[in-house]
């Protein structure tokens, strides 16, 4: 999971090393637009679906914060099942 997201990031996030905690807002490394790039990918390669209410800045800013989130997703999901 850690590579594709690095893998994603580092399509928008160039000249610059990214560490797991680095916070890519605080940094100015991208926008609020990116955030629905980054959401719409999260969504379609991991399967899952993200609701307005979970579009918190705090889920997408770092990369262990995005992790995270997405396998808080992936354990509802089986969980639900």
């Amino acid at each position: 999971m850690r590579q594709k997201i690095y893998s994603f990031l580092t399509r928008y996030i160039k000249n610059r090393e990214l560490k797991d905690d680095d916070n890519i807002f605080d940094l100015g490394l991208v926008n609020s637009l990116f955030t629905m790039q980054l959401v719409m990918y999260l969504e379609n390669e991991f399967h899952i679906t993200i609701h307005n209410k979970e579009l918190d800045w705090e889920n997408f800013k770092s990369v262990n914060n995005i992790m995270s989130f997405v396998n808080k997703k992936l354990e509802k999901i089986q969980e639900e099942r």
